[in-house]
């Protein structure tokens, strides 16, 4: 039973539990380790490279094991223990970055060594996903996950914001080894603190269903459910044309910015100044409808930002642009994480959120990849140009053919309802 809040302020009353609040501090530094990792490595491959193709492989090899592995994390996530496996995920995050430490300060890095430590990063991230958004459920329950997932989305914002700051600092100031070691350092405190998260028991799925059975469940479950296949649709939609668009800001900033690490790393956080103000904004509020309006619009928000990111003459333009993108992506990154877990049942959840993965996991490298052999084809300019075009072309069916805008239409026709009593809490609202 959980305790009785002290603070009228949803935000507020959710940092009260002191697990919830350790995983956000985890959280924070986590993604501000994965952002200075690809920032660093970015720039490092097309230093050396002069290539966005290759620079968009970072991503595809970051990406890739959410595709593969995502379906059976998020049996995992139903099945097993949360907590270690959040501290397995955390491990891997060590031994990756300890290594690309190793190889830099013993000049022995090779484009290679950068792809299979993004692609051991990328396991990890798909490891603990899925058991980091089903543990904060366990932990806050239905009536505040709106107000957790926020708060979740300041600390990965966080962590996105300080992240590329901080890595184009080091690298600038005092080279890739050193920011590699501070990642190492910070590694090695999120581990010691996830040591003492306790989380409340929950309800096991059937160990007896194999993966692909589940798998297939929780698709036949989508597929009924146009609520949750408009939200999907979007998210590989996003991932793939609006997203990867990030990954060659060491490429804008070099060839037509004209800028160093330094001003890069503070060009990429412009983005997550923007995320976690609108995050933080949502926070304290109480949205109770209305979450498939505000998925759209912080999609449409991103690719129009995209679109004059590709030809912004000047860094101060660039940087305000980026900044409003953020609060795009903040509305798109709270909305579909809530909404694939309100739309699904209760021994769904982990699964509901493999599948999200996949579907992140599916876009991100087909999007890294078009964009990579565009620019070098074309530039990048055209390349981020016509990506976020095409996106925007391609939000048009989920407007007019899901209920993510006119949400009443599902609660009228029944349609992905999940308005279904749970132990202990009331009906989902949305």
């Amino acid at each position: 039973m959980r305790s009785r809040p002290r603070s009228g302020i949803p935000a507020l009353q959710v940092m009260e539990d002191g697990n919830f609040r350790t995983l956000w501090y985890v959280q924070l530094i986590v993604e501000l380790c994965r952002r200075l990792e690809l920032l660093v490595l970015g720039i490092l491959i097309y230093q050396q490279t002069s290539s966005p193709f290759q620079l968009g492989l970072i991503l595809v090899f970051n990406y890739l094991p959410k595709t593969v592995l995502s379906p059976f994390c998020g049996a995992l996530a139903d099945r097993f223990s949360r907590h270690r496996i959040l501290m397995l995920a955390q491990g891997l995050n060590i031994g990756a970055a300890g290594a690309i430490c190793l190889l830099i300060v013993a000049g022995l890095l090779e484009p290679w060594h950068v792809y299979l430590a993004t692609a051991v990063q990328g396991v990890s991230w798909a490891v603990q996903e899925p058991a980091r958004r089903t543990a904060i459920f366990d932990i806050v329950g239905q009536g505040r996950l709106l107000n957790a997932v926020s708060l979740e989305q300041v600390s990965t914002t966080g962590g996105k914001l300080i992240g590329p700051l901080l890595g184009g600092v080091l690298v600038g100031l005092a080279g890739y080894q050193w920011a590699y070691a501070t990642v190492v350092a910070l590694h090695a405190v999120a581990l010691a603190m996830l040591a003492f998260v306790v989380l409340p028991p929950v309800t096991r799925a059937m160990a007896s269903e194999t993966v692909l059975r589940g798998l297939a469940e929780v698709t036949r479950y989508t597929f009924r459910s146009p609520m949750l296949l408009g939200t999907l649709y979007v998210i590989v939609l996003m991932n793939a044309l609006g997203f990867p668009v990030e990954q060659f800001v060491p490429a804008i900033g070099k060839d037509e910015l004209k800028v160093g690490p330094v001003l890069v790393g503070l060009l990429v956080s412009a983005l997550a100044m923007g995320q976690i103000t609108a995050a933080a904004a949502m926070a304290f509020m109480r949205i109770d409808r209305n979450h498939g309006r505000l998925l759209m619009l912080g999609s449409l928000v991103v690719l129009v930002m995209g679109l004059m990111l590709a030809w912004s003459p000047v860094y101060a333009l660039s940087f305000a642009v980026f900044a409003v993108s953020g609060c795009g992506q903040a509305c798109f990154g709270t909305m579909q994480g809530t909404m694939t877990l309100l739309w699904a049942p209760p021994d769904m959840r982990g699964r509901m959120m493999g599948l999200r993965s996949v579907c992140i996991g599916t876009g991100a490298p087909l999007g890294a990849i078009q964009i990579g052999l565009v620019a070098t084809a074309l530039g990048t300019p055209w390349a981020i140009s016509t990506s976020s075009l095409a996106g925007i072309l391609l939000l048009v069916p989920p407007l007019i053919l899901s209920p993510l805008v006119f949400q009443g239409l599902a609660r009228r026709e029944g349609a992905g309802d999940p308005a279904r009593e749970m132990p202990g809490e009331g009906p989902a609202r949305l």
